[in-house]
């Protein structure tokens, strides 16, 4: 069924390997390119910007709900070699001039070098916030149910903090990192800017009848160098082991093209600075995405978290059959920065991106990624409008 008010725009998925997940315990084509291997040549996004006197500029607290948020900045200045974490009470007053700050426009900014302080587990940088339901009462563990919802089929959902729940964003790229070694590899030139992650709650290891605590959505942008507009895709994550073979992304376009398509988006696709919206509503036991642009048709994809049917209606027999249905789930959003610096690496995920730490040299040579939202908000799950169907 379909109506005028949402469009849908997927076609057949593609798969390819992902990235290892986090652990809980760190706390929470070359076919377009003039060549491969090389450092792409092009001009970043927008000029570089320093911002002084970073103690007099107003915290993004001042004009964002961020009181059940922590962020991960892409620095170290604890020197425990991993990048710095800012809770709840913290965020009340903190910014930094590069990478978390108020613009002119009061819009809240994220940016994050390609080579920088990262967690334990990734080779990306990121500037990011995760939802805490636990708000400034550190008392709760930020792995306890209390902190973090599931979904209606979870065995125990009572315990949690909510069953399902809502993002809304509206937000713009402003730049992704430009120079990929390998740019035949998905994740070069993109950033993931929004997220639901799951873990387990017993230190991420699997045990019967639950999964392996993965990320069934990463909603992401893409633009190559040398396009004018980018993609806007989201990808869904077997609930399977880390050495599973068919532990790998699906990704769905939304706008543009597929995340391993190098084809121009043109008119299709989203510029650089171009306003969308993305809402996550997770009811029950189903996920709405909600994609919204003043210049596109609206798109609305769902996929029901609780079994193995993909968001094409289709059973996939290589996923975990449960699915997400007994994880701890969590909201993410900011830039999650995918231009991994890691060189000589095989994997699909390792780009092998340019970046020498120094932001001033990183910012004037494009090596990075920046997004800025204007609105973000969470709260309960809602029902969808029958309106909102889904066309096959």
């Amino acid at each position: 069924m379909t109506n005028n008010s949402a469009v849908l725009t997927t076609s057949r998925p593609s798969s390819l390997s992902k990235a290892l997940s986090k652990a809980l315990s760190t706390s929470l084509a070359c076919v377009v390119l003039a060549g491969c291997g090389g450092k792409n040549i092009d001009t970043p996004s927008s000029p570089p910007q320093t911002i002084t006197n970073s103690a007099q500029q107003p915290a993004p607290a001042s004009q964002f709900d961020l009181s059940h948020w922590y962020l991960t900045v892409p620095l170290d200045e604890d020197g425990d070699h991993v990048s710095d974490v800012y809770d709840v009470a913290e965020l009340k007053t903190y910014s930094h001039p590069e990478f978390f700050y108020l613009n002119e426009q009061k819009h809240m900014v994220f940016a994050t070098p390609n080579r920088a302080a990262t967690e334990r587990t990734s080779t990306n940088t990121r500037s990011e916030l995760r939802y805490m339901f636990r708000g400034e009462d550190t008392s709760i563990l930020e792995g306890s149910p209390s902190n973090n919802f599931v979904l209606a089929a979870h065995k125990k959902p009572q315990q949690f903090a909510a069953i399902g729940g809502k993002l809304d964003a509206t937000l713009h790229v402003d730049h992704v990192a430009i120079n990929a070694g390998y740019p035949n590899k998905p994740p070069a030139y993109s950033a993931v800017i929004g997220q639901v992650h799951a873990f387990q709650l017993d230190d991420n290891k699997q045990k019967a009848g639950y999964g392996w605590g993965n990320e069934p959505l990463k909603i992401s942008y893409k633009k190559w160098p040398n396009h004018k507009t980018g993609s806007v895709f989201w990808t869904y994550e077997r609930n399977l082991a880390t050495d599973n073979p068919e532990r790998i992304d699906i990704a769905y376009p939304v706008w543009g093209s597929n995340w391993d398509d190098a084809a121009d988006p043109g008119k299709n696709g989203i510029a650089l600075g171009e306003e969308f919206s993305y809402t996550i509503n997770i009811f029950e036991n189903v996920m709405h995405l909600v994609f919204t642009s003043t210049t596109h048709p609206t798109v609305h994809h769902q996929i029901n978290l609780a079994n193995n049917v993909d968001a094409n209606g289709d059973v996939d027999e290589a996923d975990y059959p449960y699915a997400y249905q007994d994880e701890t789930l969590y909201f993410k959003a900011g830039a999650y920065n995918q231009c991994s610096t890691k060189q000589n690496d095989p994997s699909f995920r390792y780009p092998g991106c340019a970046g020498t730490g120094d932001w001033t040299t990183d910012l004037a040579n494009g090596d990075y990624t920046k997004v800025t939202f204007s609105a973000l908000t969470v709260g309960p799950a809602t029902p969808m409008p029958s309106s909102m169907t889904v066309q096959k």
